[in-house]
């Protein structure tokens, strides 16, 4: 196992850093003002477009896309991915200025897997263009939907269309002016078809008749603008049946195709909020005098960036680990692996937010450092795609079957 970056990836971590520090550490206070003016809500930052340009310009561009989706994709692999990914975590959002940012990606990548020439030459070659945003159309307030199977929303055939009918909430990116395409999940019933072979995923046009959004929904007091989360009541919205992705009964096929890289992808980035808050730590416990000593000089303070560095790496290791398996093997054999640091990398990345806020004092909890930040995105994101009781559960299971496979010894 080689723990070097190749002269490819290093090459990229370089001008990538770069990067962040000409364009977007500096700006990162002035946006996050920008989108948390109520007299703002719901507009974009107006510097964001002329950063993704500079992103393009210099090739650091759908990175994020692995190398099978050839042409669009510049050719990495999910482990080459992984370094590059933690960078741009570093700042909450960054994602979105190298066309990196969820959903889009998740969406693209089923775009580019299962979508028809015609639905990519439409919805893909926009989003890989970074010309409009997209949002994953999932959850529902009615059903418990970390079992998805639950899934209310209907998708009936009638005529040359389907006609979708149900409430969703916490669908993120909505908002967003930018936001043209969703892709939703819902169930197509089949009597004769087994559960998991009973929903579909189906493009909808944002501007389509019928759709109404009932509210957005706060995440810890903030609606998380430009593109926020929000409740959505779906009224006999009318598409065209061209619009299904795969075919009925394949949307847990797709969903699991999307959801294994989506899930990592909020890894890698944790492991960069985590990295960034240790090292705001480091600083100002360097700089700040207690009880006639330097915090840096503090026992328990040496314990709590020893513990920190300790798990980031162990996270790190992981995610690469994940990483490469997922290129190996693909990502329905690597579905242990990306469980295991879904599982790991948010609280992992709480934990260590928790104890640089701790070391700040009172300022860890202001917005004066990303800190309190990041740990409000590691306690959100053991929910967002799964809560981790749920992927406990299916790891466990597997590994109890997997182990028992296994002559004891």
């Amino acid at each position: 196992m080689d723990f070097e970056y190749s002269d490819k990836v290093q090459d990229l971590r370089t001008r990538l850093t770069a990067f962040m520090d000409e364009h977007v550490y500096p700006i990162e206070a002035e946006r996050d003002h920008f989108h948390e003016d109520p007299a703002k809500l719901w507009q974009v930052w107006p510097g964001t477009e002329g950063i993704k340009a500079k992103a393009r310009e210099v090739g650091l561009w759908n990175v994020f896309l692995p190398h099978e989706y050839e042409p669009w994709s510049p050719g990495l692999t999910n482990l080459e991915y992984a370094p590059l990914a933690e960078l741009m975590g570093r700042v909450f959002g960054a994602s979105e200025y190298f066309n990196c940012a969820a959903p889009d990606t998740g969406n693209m990548e089923i775009l580019a897997k299962y979508g028809t020439s015609k639905q990519q030459k439409q919805w893909l070659e926009p989003l890989l263009a970074g010309d409009i945003r997209s949002a994953y159309v999932m959850t529902e307030p009615g059903v418990a939907s970390s079992d998805a199977t639950n899934i209310e929303t209907s998708i009936i055939p009638d005529g040359d269309d389907y006609v979708i009918n149900g409430r969703k909430w916490w669908i993120s990116g909505v908002m967003d002016p930018r936001c043209k395409v969703y892709i939703l999940l819902g169930r197509t019933p089949n009597a004769d078809a087994p559960r998991h072979r009973q929903h579909s995923q189906i493009i909808i046009p944002a501007d389509t008749p019928g759709i109404e959004i009932v509210r957005p929904l706060n995440v810890f007091e903030s609606v998380h603008s430009p593109g926020g989360h929000c409740e959505m009541q779906f009224t006999n919205v009318r598409v065209p049946k061209a619009n299904l992705l795969l075919g009925e009964g394949r949307g847990f096929e797709i969903a699991q195709g999307r959801l294994g890289p989506g899930r990592i992808h909020h890894c890698m980035r944790l492991i960069g909020q985590a990295q960034r808050a240790v090292e705001y730590m480091a600083h100002r416990v360097d700089s700040r005098v207690a009880f006639g000593k330097k915090l840096a000089d503090q026992s328990s303070i040496r314990q709590d960036i020893a513990l920190s560095f300790c798990e980031i790496e162990q996270a790190r290791l992981l995610t690469l680990k994940a990483a490469d398996a997922m290129d190996r093997y693909g990502n329905k054999v690597a579905k242990d692996l990306i469980a295991a640091i879904k599982i790991v990398a948010p609280t992992m990345a709480q934990r260590v937010a928790d104890r640089a806020m701790q070391a700040f004092g009172a300022m860890g909890f202001t917005k004066d450092t990303p800190i309190a930040a990041a740990f409000l995105a590691a306690r959100f994101l053991r929910m967002a795609d799964g809560p981790d009781e749920a992927h406990m559960s299916q790891l466990g299971k597997l590994k109890i079957a997997e182990y028992l496979a296994l002559p004891r010894r």
